[in-house]
């Protein structure tokens, strides 16, 4: 169904929620396992706070300058805040503790940083690594060989907690094309749970977009992070 055209945010929401319900019933799996991330790029906290009001409860960020504003805003709302773009180094300090989940990180010196930075607040920071599953060369993010040989290491980082994998696909026409690479996503994830690395446990697969979250939930999606099904039309 189509969720983008028309509707009011609570509406768009009723549908989506449906949704995840009947696709989470017809792979099996419990409606309880995914989790909506309202990606909320370019959009006012007004109509953030109206889906929250719809029951969203999780916010994903793209960008630090925006987000943090927005934060303050909304504080007292029950939500978490995730922060869902490309994490530079540089802005490492002023995300962690700030964002609950941290799901873009894509190397294992941004993951060192984290691990300094939360050292250094007292506290372990989650987080999810990126995984480039195209190999697309435009992209960021892990290789899947290279995921197994940086494990052992971020399984030394005393102050982040890696819990699971993320992917954004290559850009497809038809959202089933999808498919190939949510599964191998997860088959990662199970291959890696397998070895029983201390401190990693990759229980948790963020993938799948306004485009094709259904195809990730049926493929095992626990988090989607959807913005134009929710919010409609955007400026960036």
């Amino acid at each position: 169904m189509d969720v983008e055209a028309g509707g009011s945010i609570k509406d768009r929401l009723a549908v989506i929620f449906d949704q995840i319900r009947k696709a989470a019933r017809e792979a099996g799996r419990s409606e309880g396992d995914v989790r909506l991330v309202g990606a909320s790029k370019a959009i006012p906290t007004d109509r953030i706070r109206e889906a929250i009001a719809a029951g969203l409860t999780i916010i994903g960020e793209n960008r630090l300058q925006e987000a943090l504003p927005k934060i303050e805003a909304l504080e007292g709302e029950r939500v978490s805040w995730h922060f869902i773009g490309r994490l530079q180094r540089r802005k490492v300090r002023a995300v962690v503790g700030v964002f609950e989940l941290i799901h873009s990180v894509d190397s294992l010196e941004l993951a060192e940083e984290i691990d300094r930075r939360a050292g250094a607040a007292g506290l372990r920071q989650r987080i999810l690594l990126e995984i480039n599953v195209g190999d697309e060369h435009s992209k960021a993010g892990f290789l899947c060989h290279e995921i197994e040989q940086a494990l052992p290491h971020m399984a030394a980082l005393e102050h982040v907690a890696v819990q699971g994998l993320m992917t954004i696909p290559p850009r497809v026409g038809d959202a089933k094309e999808s498919r190939p690479y949510f599964r191998s996503l997860r088959e990662l994830a199970e291959r890696l749970r397998n070895q029983h690395i201390p401190r990693i446990s990759l229980t948790e697969l963020s993938m799948g977009m306004s485009n094709d979250y259904v195809v990730a939930i049926q493929e095992g999606a626990t988090l989607i992070r959807l913005g134009t099904a929710i919010f409609g039309g955007r400026r960036d």
